[in-house]
């Protein structure tokens, strides 16, 4: 099994972003300017380990020809461990002469194999576990400086796949500059499999060598030490609690429900899922890779199928083959082979102007608010973006380690303090105020606004406390005013039309800036829809609608709810204040709570590109 390129934000802007999540490589970092195997095939690494880990069972034809390979690699002088980890067969089968007998013959051979790079250990169980504790318990890390290469017995492994994997790793976790610690492996096998239902085709351009991509690779896989401790601590955790790994909308679903705990993939893919981790992958031309499967016949193969791709080898090197990109040059992609763009944060305004052009549908763009809202009611309206397939959106929010966490995951985001630093915002509105987070909620809201305005798009502005059920709950149908604003919710609606942009001459912020400041001398508490409402009502002119959210959305409250989402209703919502497990109960009633326990979606929904 198998499984952006522009960034808006720096680089190395956005790597002070990461020090939320505290993962990061502290101690032998080496500088590169320049990711150059040529330069850096030997670096200098203490305590750097190797360990090579062979799967086998009952196939010896398939072990002998997986370890002839891995001997005849390319290991730079360094030492690298093998270690054979062979199952039992299973105590109550028929025949156990013969079954006892092949095992001897296994065991001779591994016993007689020579292994001159460092350490061969053979571990040979005492009785049948199957593939998925073949998988999982394998490798514990010793540090996080030991990496693993997993690799099933009827594989086949090219002799330059370890100087491949070396410089992967130099480049990929060691490069302080170019590492993220939501990569958790590379595989060297050919890509071929889609696992999303309904996904799209897997089609990569000719020059694309590698790319990162949510799927595991079982045919060869490279695993770095700490997103596998993680893995398998998550594992004992829902495994304890009686948690199946059951993800809606993937092949990989239906093989679990089929063949059980006798496969461990969909376990690490749900994980996968839930954290937002990416592999790299290879891609050669011509049906060639670094590690190819054979598909002899067992657990996965009722009979023998041929090797599924080419060896590649030093007669197929050319130029580029070692060539390590910097991770902003390549694509990433999800289980759907959909192209995602991680790190979209923005802090100024021609990065939103950049976004606002890449999110755009129809020239309309929705920004959600994220103040005070859970991150659960987060989690669950993104599910809802991605299953009604509204990807014209920008998330707003304070500068927090959700966020940041969103934007890696490939939502945009603006980065609030430091977008309305870089604008001078600051200079328009006192930040000493108490209320400083509700007074960024709202200058940050204007000026998105202004320049979707500018740009010629029709904006909704809508807080996390309003859940859209339907494709068309955020699309214009009425041309006959140039603003909507909720009654009782933070909704409002600029249209992108000229008469619109009109209104907002070339000092509308600094009016609405003093508007809010002198509001803030007799308030405690103003919104961004109540001050629109007063400056709006002061222009001649200006069709304003205020908009009543019941004639479009179902209001949720602390009673039960006694009606459905039918009759064109098209969104929920619900006051701000209301607590969020209560909201959690609401929505579970109307079928609309899409997240599970980790706040992960339930499903994944494909949506052809």
């Amino acid at each position: 099994m198998v499984g952006p390129k522009t960034h808006l934000l720096p680089l190395l802007l956005f790597l002070s972003a990461l020090s939320f999540f505290s993962y990061y490589h502290s101690s032998l970092l080496i500088s590169l300017s320049n990711p150059n195997p040529n330069l850096i095939l030997h670096p200098q690494i203490s305590n750097f380990t190797f360990i090579i880990k062979v799967l086998a069972y009952n196939r010896l034809d398939s072990l002998s020809r997986c370890l002839r390979s891995l001997a005849a690699a390319d290991y730079l002088s360094d030492r690298v461990h093998l270690h054979l980890h062979i199952d039992h067969f299973p105590l109550a089968e028929d025949d156990p002469d013969r079954k006892l007998q092949e095992s001897r013959r296994i065991l001779d051979f591994v016993d007689g194999f020579e292994w001159k790079f460092g350490d061969k250990v053979v571990h040979y169980r005492t009785q049948n576990v199957g593939l998925q504790a073949q998988w999982l318990e394998a490798w514990w890390p010793s540090s996080d400086h030991e990496f693993a290469f997993v690799v099933e017995d009827d594989l086949e492994v090219s002799p330059l796949y370890y100087k491949y994997l070396k410089n992967l790793i130099v480049n990929y976790y060691y490069n302080s500059s170019n590492s993220r610690p939501y990569i958790y492996g590379a595989s060297l096998q050919r890509p071929r499999f889609v696992p999303g239902k309904h996904g799209n085709k897997l089609q990569l351009d000719d020059s694309t060598r590698l790319f990162l991509y949510q799927l595991v690779g079982t045919w060869g896989q490279l695993l770095f030490p700490k997103p596998w401790k993680e893995f398998r601590l998550w594992y004992d955790k829902h495994k304890a609690k009686g948690i199946k790994p059951i993800l809606n909308g993937m092949v990989t679903t239906g093989w679990y429900k089929k063949m059980g705990e006798k496969i461990w993939t969909p376990w690490f893919i749900k994980f996968i899922h839930t954290r937002g981790y990416f592999n790299i992958y290879t891609n050669f031309l011509h049906e060639r890779a670094l590690s190819v499967s054979h598909r002899d016949a067992g657990v996965n193969y009722g009979k023998t199928a041929g090797p599924d791709s080419h060896i590649f080898d030093e007669s197929s090197l050319d130029l580029k083959f070692w060539d390590m990109q910097p991770l902003s040059d390549l694509k990433w992609y999800d289980f759907c082979f959909r192209e995602i763009f991680p790190e979209r944060v923005v802090v100024s305004l021609d990065e939103l102007g950049s976004i606002l052009d890449s999110v755009q549908k129809h020239n309309t763009v929705i920004v959600v608010s994220l103040f005070g809202a859970k991150e659960m009611i987060i989690r669950n309206l993104l599910c809802h973006f991605e299953t009604l397939n509204m990807l014209n959106y920008v998330l707003i929010g304070p500068e927090s380690e959700l966020l940041f966490d969103l934007a890696r995951r490939g939502h945009p985001v603006i980065a609030t303090n430091r977008f309305l630093e870089s604008v001078g915002a600051h200079k328009l509105i006192s930040m000493k105020h108490s209320h400083v987070h509700m007074i960024n909620e709202i200058l940050v809201k204007v000026y998105v606004l202004q320049k979707c305005l500018q740009s010629g798009y029709s904006s909704w502005m809508v807080d996390g406390n309003m859940l859209p059920v339907s494709s068309d709950a955020f699309v214009e149908s009425d041309h006959s005013y140039d603003f909507y604003i909720g009654k009782t919710s933070e909704f409002f609606f600029a249209g992108g039309l000229s008469s619109t942009r009109k209104v907002w001459d070339d000092d509308f912020i600094s009016k609405f800036a003093m508007m809010v400041n002198s509001f803030l001398v007799t308030r405690q508490s103003i919104s961004f829809g109540y001050v629109m409402a007063e400056i709006l009502e002061q222009k001649k002119g200006v069709r304003v609608k205020n908009l009543d959210e019941t004639s479009f959305g179902v209001r949720i409250d602390n009673s039960r709810v006694n009606q459905s989402l039918g009759d064109g209703k098209q969104v929920a919502f619900w006051s701000h204040d209301m607590a969020s497990d209560l909201v959690q109960q609401r929505l579970q009633e109307l079928g609309i709570w899409t997240v599970d326990d980790d706040f992960s979606c339930k499903a994944v929904i494909c949506h052809q590109s």
